[in-house]
């Protein structure tokens, strides 16, 4: 383990900006702390500058403004240190397709002075986890998108990185292979106190992995707690209501109830966070019928993190 000063943080920015252009702001004042040994989760809406985020993070794009280190060592001056602690695998499936499955972890190895004993056995443990046991002495051109993508997730993990960097890592695979990748990282954090930086399309992975969510949209972190914390924000219940007609002053009088605790109006859905849902019911499709909104569609739930990520971005979280 490196000796350097981390002060507790795996991955730490300030006013993290990234612009491309006078008109294309992707990352706007970012800051970080995450704590070493955790999981976090990115969740935000295509463009809010998730990867963009993870780009500067992992030395590839250079910040224009702000600072970041990784276990203390500083992205843009200390980069080939960032590179030799962190694990990446991001949305795009960079592998050569002349090589087989075995050879590409086994030459991604010894870019990283792994000796032979050390590949053999970081492939055999590699290869269950994914499936591509049998596949692993084939072309990679003769693969899948699915096999490649989760080849690609195991090349990532065959360093021991004391960081992962994961974008949209499980994109595309069966519930299953998610369920099991997703107890390997655990497994991970749990036994050798790796980090992980993640990004999903998926809301469940994100509650049931991430000791910490952050919502990032328009360039910013809008929103950052446990998952817990966040959805317990939303009310004990969450109404969600789809209709047609003016909504204004249907929204102004459930904003002014006694019992309601948020209110959301985006996307074409309202959301209303409430204490006991069913009781409000009545009186909520009343308070519609008198304002002249009419209700298409109306239920009533548990809050979950989904509901969080609409309440914030005013975009509903697609899978």
């Amino acid at each position: 383990m490196s000796e350097h000063k981390t002060n507790g943080l795996a991955v730490e920015a300030k006013g993290l900006v990234k612009r491309y252009t006078e008109e294309v702001l992707a990352v706007d004042g970012i800051d970080l702390d995450i704590a070493e040994n955790t999981i976090y989760a990115m969740l935000g809406p295509n463009g809010a500058g998730k990867t963009t985020t993870f780009s500067m993070l992992t030395t590839l794009l250079e910040p224009t403004a702000g600072t970041a280190q990784v276990l203390g060592y500083d992205v843009v001056k200390q980069a080939n240190d960032v590179r030799r602690q962190i694990g990446v695998t991001f949305q795009e499936t960079v592998l050569d397709q002349e090589l087989k499955g075995r050879q590409a972890l086994d030459y991604h190895g010894r870019l990283y002075g792994m000796n032979k004993e050390q590949r053999s056995a970081k492939i055999a443990e590699l290869l269950p986890l994914v499936e591509l046991e049998e596949a692993a002495d084939r072309l990679i051109s003769t693969y899948s998108g699915g096999m490649k993508r989760r080849l690609e997730l195991i090349r990532g993990l065959m360093t021991n990185p004391r960081v992962l960097f994961l974008d949209e890592p499980t994109l595309g695979l069966d519930p299953q292979s998610r369920a099991r990748i997703g107890d390997y990282i655990v497994d991970l954090k749990d036994k050798q106190g790796l980090t992980v930086l993640l990004t999903t399309h998926y809301m469940d992975e994100a509650e049931v992995l991430a000791d910490t969510v952050g919502i990032i949209d328009h360039g910013k972190i809008l929103v950052e707690g446990t998952p817990k914390e966040l959805v317990d924000g939303m009310g004990a219940d969450v109404i969600v209501i789809q209709g047609s007609g003016e909504d204004k002053n249907f929204i102004e009088r459930v904003n002014a109830l006694p019992y309601t605790e948020s209110v959301t109006n985006a996307d074409g859905v309202i959301q209303i966070g409430v204490g006991s849902g069913s009781r409000r019911l009545v009186e909520i499709v009343t308070l519609a019928n008198e304002t002249g909104y009419q209700v298409d569609d109306i239920s009533v739930s548990k809050p979950s993190l989904g509901d969080v990520f609409l309440q914030y971005t005013g975009r509903q979280f697609r899978d």
